[in-house]
């Protein structure tokens, strides 16, 4: 199948914790909503992709949906303190969270 040329497809990188909330409002506005289990390179943390196929019109809905249900927050993680004459461990504040939004259009899909 062809897609017409206002059809995208949004790849959203969120957290785990985000994902229930954000899915529901995404399908309480009518939009079609895929989740795949993914994990974070940088922290090694379980995240979600959420698939949000949309037209062109909905792009912004769907963004402001993914701004208000997908929270910043704030980790620690250990880094080792370099200038201490025995390697200690020192908890460091990371913001985490929010969304990653990747946008591409659909050229052709198929559904079988």
């Amino acid at each position: 199948m062809n897609a017409t040329p206002e059809q995208k497809i949004l790849f959203a990188i969120i957290q785990s914790q985000d994902l229930d909330c954000c899915a529901d409002a995404l399908t309480e506005a009518n939009l079609e909503v895929n989740r795949l289990p993914s994990i974070g390179g940088f922290l090694g943390k379980r995240n979600a992709t959420v698939l949000i196929r949309v037209d062109e019109e909905k792009v912004e809905l769907a963004t402001r949906i993914l701004q208000n249900t997908c929270k910043e927050r704030i980790e620690y993680i250990v880094v080792p303190l370099e200038t201490a004459s025995i390697p200690l461990a020192t908890p460091t504040p990371v913001t985490v969270g929010g969304a990653t939004v990747f946008e591409l259009d659909i050229d052709r899909y198929e559904e079988l």
